[in-house]
């Protein structure tokens, strides 16, 4: 087994210790499974803390989801009470009461009417328990809280007596136990030492307000035989029940896809060699005004356009701001809305604490169950957290983004010498690095985009300007000159004389290429003029050695003549 409490790996819990889960969500992370079954379980903390709701839910997820009855024995409400107290996580009390799938024993106690005088016992409340469980073949019990019992009864010693009395009547019974209590002073966990009787699991719950945000926190204390998570792990009390975010309980686990998917931007992508891997994570950092919303927008939009749920969660502007100011650079981001595609979720961020942010987003992944997720302005959060905190926070969104697959976008403002660096110290564990930076020359201001890092892919080195149109976001190579990298006018008065000076090449080279026709026509004639008195020199040489041929031969015919006839006259 894994302890996810650190990620490593801590080998198999004990074979002979069985767990029964609470459904409570995130909990059997933290508990390796559940609750000790059959045994006894004290869940602690102030007034407000959670304990009731802790309680319920375990009684009422026992029954809906893992098909165990279970008996609330309490002594501070009645059933009316608890009943409407718990509808507000979606708990439909009554009927589990009318289908026998949980019963309630309300014994509410008012310490100024009890009167104690001799010798007592609880055996009265054993049988009613017990009649109770009998009645609905109970497999958990939860008692709520018995503390306010020990407050009445005087004698100590009798009522710790009952107490090891009762907890031994259930263990024999094999009921998995919940037992709540009041925190003590001076650090003890309750008032009257129920510790010392439920020595199996012991759970604390506390909570904090820290500059105005209130932050419950859960720690389990003990559990004897079980390895388990041994932090202070924040939960939430939504409508759904309890939540509990582990903040180092995550194991890396999740899958890598190969695919690639679109960032909306022709040359973002090619810059990216072929886009973002589906799944991953991508960081967009730069100072105010360099573009970083109008980047995610294209993003969500080329995921509506390829038919994916796409999430955007702002946390400074509007939906419709956000729809108006896509819309002038030709993002019509309202067709998506209304398609059902996208949904724009905006809030300040201090309206909630990071955990509520935590919860809220989770939520929100699974009832959308979007393929794209952005989350803009993340900086924004360190107005409710430290920067260690916030960290944390933002490392279990990337987690649980990760952990179903989804492609998540973030932004970060930076500001000054920060703009090769992430406002919120995330930049290690995201995937994809892009950084938008404003330069100022010759008057004006404009921006650059670099892609600092791309795990698992070959991405392009080099700066490129970013421009915003009235059509979309555009990529431009920037020009160099004498001073640098140019951009806006500057590159456009380069790209000028540029051209100037390719111009004037091109018509030297255009002059040239005349003179050097000239010359060669004139070369070539000259060469025709002398191949043709070459060949009249030919033709002159070859009628002088005919002609010649020919008077040899004629001198030679009459030598031979001459001969024959001195021949004859001797």
């Amino acid at each position: 087994m894994q302890d996810l409490a650190s990620g490593s790996d801590k080998g198999p819990s004990f074979p002979g210790l069985a767990k029964a889960p609470t459904g409570i969500r995130g909990f059997e992370a933290i508990s390796d499974g559940g609750l000790p079954r059959g045994r006894p379980t004290l869940v602690t903390g102030a007034s407000g803390s959670g304990k009731t709701m802790f309680a319920m839910e375990f009684l009422v997820r026992g029954a809906l989801q893992f098909n165990e009855p279970g008996v609330l024995l309490t002594f501070e409400e009645s059933a009316e009470d608890i009943a409407a107290n718990v509808r507000s996580l979606g708990f439909d009390i009554d009927a589990l009461v009318a289908t026998k799938r949980l019963a309630i024993c309300a014994m509410p106690i008012d310490p100024s009417e009890v009167i104690t005088a001799g010798v007592f016992d609880l055996e009265a409340l054993f049988v009613r328990l017990e009649g109770a469980v009998a009645r609905v073949g109970a497999r958990r019990v939860a008692l709520d809280t018995i503390e306010v019992l020990l407050t009445c009864l005087g004698n100590e010693a009798i009522v710790r007596g009952e107490l090891s009395r009762l907890f031994h009547r259930l263990k024999e019974r094999g009921l998995t136990t919940v037992v709540t209590g009041e925190r003590g002073r001076a650090g003890d966990l309750t008032r009257f030492g129920i510790e010392e009787y439920v020595s199996d699991c012991v759970v604390v719950l506390d909570q904090r307000v820290d500059n105005e945000i209130s932050t419950r926190r859960l720690r389990i204390v003990k559990y004897r035989g079980s390895v388990h998570g041994t932090n202070e792990f924040p939960f939430l009390i939504t409508d759904r029940g309890l939540t509990v975010l582990p903040i180092t309980a995550v194991a890396l686990t999740y899958p890598a896809a190969n695919e690639r998917i679109s960032c909306g931007i022709e040359r973002l992508d090619h810059m990216l060699g072929g886009g973002i891997f589906r799944g991953s994570t991508v960081l967009i950092s730069g100072s105010a005004g360099t573009g970083k919303t109008t980047v995610v927008a294209h993003l969500l939009d080329a995921a509506c356009r390829r038919g994916e749920r796409a999430l955007f969660l702002s946390y400074e502007e509007s939906p419709d701001q956000l729809i108006r100011n896509m819309a002038s650079v030709g993002l019509d981001l309202q067709r998506w809305i209304d398609a059902g595609l996208l949904l724009i979720w905006a809030e300040r961020s201090t309206a909630h604490g990071l955990e509520e942010h935590l919860g809220r987003l989770d939520r929100m992944l699974e009832d959308f169950q979007p393929q794209v997720a952005a989350l803009d302005a993340m900086g924004s959060l360190i107005q409710i957290g430290s920067q260690r905190e916030v960290t944390a926070a933002l490392a279990r969104q990337i987690d649980l983004m990760k952990g179903r697959g989804i492609t998540a976008v973030f932004t970060s403002l930076t500001h000054g010498e920060e703009a090769a660096s992430s406002a919120v110290a995330v930049s290690s564990l995201t995937d994809t690095w892009l950084l938008l930076r404003n330069v100022e020359s010759d008057g004006e201001r404009n921006r650059l985009l670099f892609v600092i890092k791309s795990r698992g892919m070959a991405h392009s080195n080099q700066v490129r300007e970013f421009v915003l149109t009235d059509h979309g976001a555009e990529l431009l190579d920037v020009a160099i000159g004498p001073q640098g990298v140019l951009t806006g006018s500057a590159r456009l008065q380069q790209q000028k004389k540029v051209a100037s000076e390719a111009a004037v090449l091109e018509a030297e080279i255009e002059r040239r290429r005349a003179a050097l026709a000239q010359q060669a026509a004139a070369s070539e004639a000259s060469i025709a003029a002398l191949q043709g008195q070459l060949q009249a020199e030919r033709a002159a040489f070859e009628a002088f050695v005919a002609e010649e041929h020919r008077r040899q031969s004629e001198q030679a015919i009459d030598q031979s003549g001459l001969d024959r006839q001195e021949g004859g006259s001797g």
